[in-house]
C-alpha cells in the first residue's frame, strides 16, 4: 500500500515517560517534514471534529545504545534525513535550547536516544537492522 515506511527507534533503557516523550517529539518531526502525510480531519456522528491523523502506519522499535548508534550511523552514511533526539535534550526546557544542544555536538559525539525516519521500505529495513518491535 505504501512505498515508504516510517520507523521510530527508541533506546530501550529509557524510563517509560522518556520513551513516550521522545516518540511524540520524533513523530512531530516526521509529520512536520511531510505535508502529505496528514489525512482529513475526523468527524463523529454528533458532528464533533477532531484533528487529522497520519495516513500511514508508524512502527516503534527499540534498541540498545550500541545498536541505536549503528542505526544512526547507517542513516547518516545514506544521507537519510531523520528526526533526532539526543540525551542532552532531556536537560533543556524549550525548542531553541534543544537545537543549541544538538548544534554543539558533532555526529560522532551524539548520544542518540531516539530517531525517526521515513524512506523507501527497503532502505528503512536496512538502516534499522538490529532493532526490534517495542514490547
Amino acid at each position: 500500500m505504501f512505498d515508504t515506511k516510517i520507523a521510530i527507534v527508541i533506546r530501550e533503557d529509557l524510563a517509560v515517560w522518556q520513551k513516550l516523550n521522545v516518540t511524540a517529539f520524533l513523530t512531530s518531526g516526521i509529520v512536520g517534514a511531510t505535508e502529505e502525510i496528514l489525512g482529513a480531519p475526523y468527524e463523529d456522528a454528533a458532528g464533533n471534529t477532531y484533528h487529522p491523523l497520519a495516513i500511514q502506519p508508524m512502527i516503534v522499535l527499540s534498541a540498545d545504545a550500541d545498536t541505536l548508534g549503528a542505526i544512526y550511523r547507517r542513516a547518516m552514511e545514506r544521507r537519510v534525513r531523520l528526526s533526532l533526539y539526543i540525551e542532552d535534550m532531556f536537560e533543556t526546557g524549550h525548542d531553541a535550547a534543544n537545537r543549541e544542544t544538538v548544534k554543539r555536538r558533532r555526529p560522532e559525539e551524539m548520544n542518540v536516544v531516539g530517531l525517526a525516519l521515513r524512506e523507501d521500505k527497503k532502505v528503512v529495513d536496512k538502516i534499522t537492522r538490529g532493532a526490534r518491535m517495542h514490547p
